[in-house]
């Protein structure tokens, strides 16, 4: 069973930089995607962006291009976002994601793991 869970949730201020952790565990496939997507209060939950575990490729909502980062270490089995010049609407809890295969999706339902969330508040 594949567990992940997120870390590095937190209050920051506006223009200010954050980074979350998810660390997985339990994987038994080789090729996989893993995703960052984010659910504030009142809105369904949205691809924020994703890698492909081998190679490293990403790819990013509009949204976040150029503000936010993914990368991943694979000797600790740990994919992070870095958030940078965080605005008030990315406020959200985020949550990580997974699933066995090769394409980015961005459907939530495209991913078959989840991790708990993290909260993230950016105050104006």
């Amino acid at each position: 069973q594949v567990q992940l869970v997120e870390s590095g949730g937190g209050l920051v201020q506006a223009g200010d930089s954050l980074r979350l952790s998810c660390a997985q565990s339990g994987r038994t496939f080789s090729n996989f995607i893993m995703g960052w997507f984010r659910q504030a209060p009142g809105k369904e939950r949205e691809f924020v962006g994703g890698i492909r575990w081998n190679g490293g490729f990403t790819y990013y909502a509009d949204s976040v291009k150029g503000r936010f980062t993914i990368s991943r270490d694979v000797a600790k089995n740990t994919m992070y976002l870095q958030m940078n010049s965080l605005k008030f609407e990315d406020t959200a809890v985020y949550y990580c994601s997974a699933r066995s295969g090769t394409v980015i999706g961005t459907p939530p339902n495209n991913y078959d793991y989840w991790g708990q969330g993290t909260q993230v508040t950016v105050s104006s």
